[in-house]
């Protein structure tokens, strides 16, 4: 997708720098637009750099094809970050005396704008008023935030981070495929209890089963997010009017949410790392040493949830199985890939090679997308909202 982040005077500009690394390394091809008051905070020589396409304030460059109008109108998207009060009022007022204007002006692709500016002038009625014509126009608004503001002050105002803009943004390029449809997915880390204080457990945050209802939801689905130890922070990704969140714990609470959520589902999508193995026994009291010896736990295996969720499947509804593999290398993944998906019989299984340091507990994520036989849908890498959008891409083509 043609992006244009238009970048105005303020501080945060600096966080800007970041969210066209975002979106450039999600595949976007990114034109940077600042005004001559942004080159003050963040050079024209970093721009370039980051976003690989040379960068001008002036409307006189490149007159013969037209620069100044022909940047908005092959834009998929404009992002203004950040939107200073100024910014604010020459897009209310449709003032054009730069390329920042013209550009705003000649296109007719959506606009997402991130405030930035100080508390006081945030609240001014005059921002307040212009925020509401952008608004009845149609431009997005994403934030501000209420935190730490340049000059030791702190208040409403602050430029919401790069990774909310950039899912914002993600959000406002995905295709309506989803439209009518209901999903389940099941994000996070199961825990089986040892006793009142410890468990068994894995190291998922949640934060990619988080993107994928996003996403969906973003695409227009109606989504279930049934949520295992999510964290909040990592849940605040997935606000949306069309996500209800269901809490588990364990793994058999995870298969009996997921079962609840298929009677109504046409897609389920099992995302969660459930916990292969639980204790056969559960101790109401904490396992202490002054019994002496080490206490011995038996364990019993976890029903396959995603292979009952196959097993009971309604004519036409699509099962997307995950799996997070630690092989020798790409060929043994694969095949590791193909036979878990032979055996659960999932439509479409996403794969990913995890360690220490990648998969789990990371931002990003690069994954492998097999469809039904084993074939190879695609592949991803990325911010794990990217991720997302290729997982649901695959998911739409298997339908």
């Amino acid at each position: 997708m043609n992006i244009v982040v238009s970048v105005t005077g303020g501080i945060a500009a600096y966080k800007t720098v970041h969210l066209v690394r975002l979106l450039t390394k999600a595949g976007h091809d990114v034109t940077v637009v600042p005004t001559e008051d942004a080159l003050r905070f963040v050079g024209l020589p970093t721009w370039e750099a980051i976003s690989r396409h040379p960068v001008t304030t002036s409307v006189h460059d490149d007159v013969a094809r037209v620069r100044h109008v022909a940047l908005g109108q092959n834009a998929d998207l404009v992002v203004v970050a950040p939107a200073t009060a100024n910014s604010i009022a020459k897009m209310a007022a449709g003032l054009a005396d730069d390329l920042f204007g013209t550009t705003l002006l000649a296109t007719e692709a959506p606009v997402l704008i991130a405030p930035a500016m100080h508390a006081e002038m945030w609240r001014h009625p005059a921002t307040q008023a212009n925020i509401a014509t952008l608004r009845a126009r149609g431009v997005h608004i994403v934030g501000p935030a209420d935190g730490e503001l340049a000059g030791g002050d702190s208040g409403l105002g602050r430029m919401s981070e790069p990774e909310e803009i950039f899912d914002a943004a993600v959000a406002l390029l995905a295709p309506r495929d989803l439209d009518g449809l209901t999903v389940a997915i099941s994000a996070g880390g199961t825990r089986e209890p040892i006793d009142p204080v410890r468990y068994l457990g894995n190291r998922s945050s949640g934060r990619q089963g988080a993107a994928l209802a996003a996403e969906a939801a973003a695409r227009g689905a109606e989504v279930v997010l049934v949520a295992a130890n999510i964290s909040a922070d990592v849940l605040s990704a997935a606000q949306h009017p069309s996500i209800r969140v269901v809490p588990v714990g364990s793994a058999a609470e995870l298969s009996a949410a997921m079962k609840d959520a298929a009677a109504e589902a046409d897609v389920l999508v099992m995302a969660a790392a459930v916990a292969d193995y639980r204790p056969v026994a559960v101790s109401d009291r904490k396992l202490t040493k002054e019994g002496g010896g080490i206490p011995p736990i038996e364990l019993v295996e976890n029903e396959d949830i995603v292979a009952a969720l196959v097993a009971a499947r309604r004519p036409g509804q699509l099962v997307v199985g995950f799996a997070a593999e630690t092989p020798e290398d790409e060929e043994e993944l694969f095949a590791r890939a193909r036979r878990k998906q032979q055996r659960k019989g999932v439509d479409v299984l996403v794969v990913n090679e995890v360690g220490w340091d990648r998969g789990f507990e990371s931002a990003d994520n690069a994954v492998h997308i097999l469809g039904r036989d084993g074939a190879a849908a695609g592949s991803a890498s990325g911010s794990k909202r990217a991720v997302s959008a290729a997982v649901w891409d695959a998911i739409a083509g298997a339908r």
